[in-house]
């Protein structure tokens, strides 16, 4: 394992991953997350402009499927997003297969953003974890999180 390993670090995989997308700094100590510094979530017109963005494609799926489905990436120093990780839950919280579809789909909107703020920590940018939660009923989304 990688002295430099965090629980939660995403590890490159050619077969998911732009093999162009950069990673700043490769022997950080430990992983950032969006939450790291005081200003949280931060994304150009804020959530807002994503659930607008999403409110004008009409993504739907199969009208059964109900849950969480998350997805997790890294933003880089640049203010660009890569290594994208899904995760499908229930509204219990227990890991479940969705529809496919929509499942493709959340996942083509989220890489599509690409309004993600630089984040400093003691003057230096940072690459950091950021994530979002689409709350799924009835194979619509219903809100976003955080």
């Amino acid at each position: 394992m990688d002295k430099y390993k965090s629980v939660g670090d995403i590890d490159f995989d050619p077969q998911k991953d732009d093999i162009n997308f950069k990673i700043c700094d490769k022997n950080a100590s430990s992983s950032f997350q969006y939450y790291n510094d005081s200003k949280g979530f931060q994304y150009k017109g804020e959530k807002l402009a994503i659930e607008e963005k999403l409110k004008s494609l009409k993504i739907q799926g199969n009208e059964n499927s109900n849950g969480y489905i998350t997805v997790r990436f890294l933003v880089n120093c640049e203010g660009k997003a890569g290594l994208f990780r899904i995760q499908a839950m229930n509204f219990d919280y227990k890991e479940v297969t969705v529809d496919k579809n929509l499942e493709a789909q959340l996942l083509d909107f989220t890489k599509s953003l690409n309004g993600w703020i630089v984040k400093e920590i003691n003057n230096k940018k940072i690459d950091y974890y950021q994530y979002i939660t689409y709350k799924i009923e009835y194979g619509k989304v219903s809100e976003i999180l955080p």
